[in-house]
Formats: structure tokens, sequence, C-alpha cells
């Protein structure tokens, strides 16, 4: 069964340069001008590697890749003519995986593209061997909700209610991103207003009782702009 990768320029002589490249390796290719088709096709089909040009009209790679980290981890490379470190970075933060700038050389792309595809198809193969009804799993963080407990790495976490409910709702959806009004409207069952406080008090806690370096966790990551994630693989 062939890979499916996303290609998205306004650039066509680009998608199409690219496109040629992915075909030669074997992939499935899925076009697209600008971040609205690209997320429009994200939610249709089944993506392994998406490659987000920066600088598009209608929608942006940055919102671009917002829009998708909301329904999917899928490896996102993106794709800019800037260099500099502070535009890398905000890509990296909002949730981008990869970095290639252009001009590019068409070998290192198709390394990227290879690298990222065999982490999210080995992730794939391994997430569904790790769960059974009712524990869900992120490395070694462990929630076994039939007896409402939680470990790491073997030793019992003890977490207050609410604080297991944000846990087991981050967990059960590993990889998803949740925005801090998302968390509160599950947790607390009401509308959110001005909550964003609240939650990250709340998230604070809970990376102070599961993490190791809180301020650099291993497993409740945030993404910048939009919200917080369990790890799928704990790193």
């Amino acid at each position: 069964m062939k890979q499916n990768i996303l290609v998205c320029d306004d650039d066509k002589e680009i998608v199409n340069a690219i496109s040629i490249y992915m075909q030669k390796e074997g992939l499935n290719v899925f076009t697209a001008y600008n971040g609205l088709e690209a997320v429009k096709i994200v939610e249709n089909n089944d993506i392994h590697v998406a490659i987000i040009d920066v600088m598009m009209p209608v929608m942006d790679g940055i919102q671009c890749t917002m829009k998708i980290r909301e329904i999917s981890s899928l490896p996102i490379i993106m794709l800019s003519a800037k260099s500099e470190d502070a535009d890398k970075i905000l890509g990296l933060n909002i949730g981008a995986d990869d970095y290639v700038t252009k001009p590019f050389n068409p070998l290192e792309l198709i390394a990227r593209v290879k690298s990222n595809l065999r982490r999210y198809t080995q992730l794939e193969v391994k997430e569904p061997e790790v769960e059974e009804e009712g524990i869900y799993k992120a490395g070694g963080l462990v929630l076994n909700d039939n007896i409402r407990v939680v470990t790491v790495d073997d030793e019992v976490i003890k977490l207050t209610k609410i604080e297991y409910n944000i846990l087991l709702l981050l967990l059960k959806d590993k990889g998803k991103v949740f925005s801090i009004n998302e968390i509160y409207e599950n947790i607390w069952n009401e509308n959110a207003v001005a909550v964003d406080n609240t939650v990250a008090v709340h998230i604070r806690h809970i990376r102070e009782k599961i993490e190791i370096d809180p301020k650099n966790p291993k497993y409740l990551k945030v993404v910048w702009g939009v919200g917080y994630k369990i790890d799928t693989e704990g790193n």
C-alpha cells in the first residue's frame, strides 16, 4: 500500500517538482495551493506526511499547521524562502516537525520525508498494541481508568479529581491538541470564559507530578498558540 504525502505551496512549479520527486520514491501525492485546501485534504484522506509552505494566500502555512494539529499528529515539514532562526522557531513551536529552506536540495527533502515517514509509520504500528480497554499509555505514563490509578515508570502518582480527568481526556486522544477552552468545557461542563489561568494552573500541577523535569516535559506538552497534548511517544 502506497503512503500518502501532501504537498502544499502556492507556486505550482514547486508543487509539480516536489510531486515528481516523491512519485519517483513510490509515494502517492496529494497537492494543494493554499492552507485551506491542505486542511480539507487532511480531513478527508489518510495523509502520512505533509510538506507545507509558510507564505501562501487564503490561509498561510502557520495557520494551516495549527488547524491540522487540531485533528492530526501527522509529521509536517515546513517549507519557506526565509532562513531566519525566528521563522524556524515559530514553525516548530506551532506544531511543525521539520523545516526545509528554499532553495532546497531534492535529496535532502526526500531524506527528511523518509525519516518522518519511518517515525510516523512505526508509531501507527505500535500504538494499538499497547492499550487494553480502559488503560491508556504514553511511554512510561500509564492511566488505568478501571481502577483510577496513574503510574509513571511503575510509581503511583496521586492526582486530584480534576487533574485526573484532564489527564484522562488528553490520554484518550493522545497526539491530539486540545485547546484551553476544549479542556475547560470537557472537564468543568460549562462554557469557557477567560479560563486560561484556571486550566494552566492544573496543567502545571499535573506536570509537577508526572514529569521528571516539568520545565522540559516528556509527556504533557504545549503547542504554542493552540493548546496542550500528550506526546504519543512519551519523548
